[in-house]
């Protein structure tokens, strides 16, 4: 595995802004055994790489988030166990296990304002589960740069498995889950805040095996951020492009659920073509929690299993369709309105929002 690093010099290793245990921790070299353990050789991030995440000063920086966190400016809810929702994360679980899921917004924008809120509320790393193209497909062995991708490997992303996600569980971790996976981040035109789920509810199954608490949220502001104006479908029309596709599946690209039927099936990889709007403001809500401590019998009863699975993806849908109506409310959703608040009053996570 090769990393170039454009921007440095020949004294790379004694550069202030050179730190070679990140550069192994997000190529996934640090291993404590024969084989890397996503679980068991996590080491957390520092203080400095979490600054250099989040609080980058090059704001153009493409290995950073802080462009988009500035654009974005995310307000957060949630709900307590009253039903009553509040502004911040007061309504989420400090104890793990717990399990995250929720929609994925246009090419996963939603996830470092999410983690960030985490890190800075409520001191927990949230361990999101990433397509494994991102760790060991054509994707990982063409780039040559460390990028944002060996970042989020830093912060805590793991390849998507069944195997993965039990480790995480065990741990007693905040996971973080798609279940619509790329097929929703790489949605098609038309197609923004429509769920892509799968019909099994394994997810449900592995969080009752470990008693873990299952937190629905939604998730909105991807239609503020950008405009889809090229998709998979256009991709398929050119027989250059159709081509190409195909063979970077081919030649190595890493399936998953390739044994899947309906629309959650297509997990093809793909840079959807885009035009940038004026950004507006991302939105998150997270649900009621369902806790599943004691329900160890949905592990072999799939009804009872699918009964909550339901439940979990209608708490979803309401969550993306309350935001989808408040966020009308919100004084401070448009950038501009945003930046002659911010001239005179709070930090960037302190804007006020709509009242829920």
């Amino acid at each position: 595995m090769i990393r170039i690093f454009k921007d440095n010099g020949h004294t790379l290793l004694m550069e202030d802004s050179m730190n070679l245990l990140t550069v192994i921790k997000g190529t996934c070299k640090y291993r404590r055994s024969k084989s890397h353990d996503f679980t068991k050789d996590f080491l957390p991030p520092s203080m400095s790489e979490y600054r250099y995440t989040f609080n980058n000063v090059d704001i153009f920086c493409p290995r950073n988030c802080r462009f988009l966190n500035f654009a974005s400016c995310s307000s957060l809810f949630s709900t307590m166990e009253n039903g009553k929702i509040v502004k911040g994360l007061a309504g989420v679980p400090d104890e793990g296990p717990v399990l995250l899921v929720g929609n994925h917004m246009l090419m996963g924008m939603d996830l470092s304002s999410l983690c960030e809120a985490f890190l800075r509320e409520k001191k927990i790393l949230v361990r999101g589960v990433a397509h494994p193209e991102l760790f060991w497909g054509n994707f990982h062995t063409s780039c040559n740069v460390f990028n944002f991708f060996d970042l989020m490997k830093v912060m805590g992303a793991m390849p998507v498995s069944p195997k993965s996600l039990l480790k995480a569980l065990s741990t007693n971790s905040h996971v973080l889950l798609y279940p619509g996976g790329a097929r929703e981040a790489l949605h098609r035109k038309g197609e923004a805040y429509k769920l892509f789920w799968p019909n099994q509810p394994e997810f449900v199954r592995f969080a009752a095996q470990f008693g873990a608490t299952i937190v629905p949220f939604g998730a909105v502001g991807e239609d503020d951020m950008a405009k889809v104006v090229f998709d998979y479908y256009d991709y398929m029309k050119i027989p250059m492009l159709n081509d190409r596709i195909k063979e970077v599946i081919r030649s190595g690209g890493v399936q998953i659920r390739d044994k899947a039927k309906g629309e959650v099936a297509s997990q093809e990889i793909f840079i959807p073509g885009m035009i940038p709007k004026i950004p507006g403001r991302f939105y998150y809500l997270f649900g009621k929690p369902i806790k599943l401590k004691g329900r160890e019998d949905l592990v072999e009863n799939r009804e009872s299993a699918n009964e909550v699975y339901l439940q979990a993806k209608a708490e979803v849908e309401r969550c993306i369709d309350y935001l989808l109506k408040k966020r009308e409310e919100d004084p401070f959703r448009s950038i501009i309105n945003r930046l002659i608040y911010r001239t005179f009053h709070a930090p960037l996570h302190q804007v006020p929002s709509f009242k829920p």
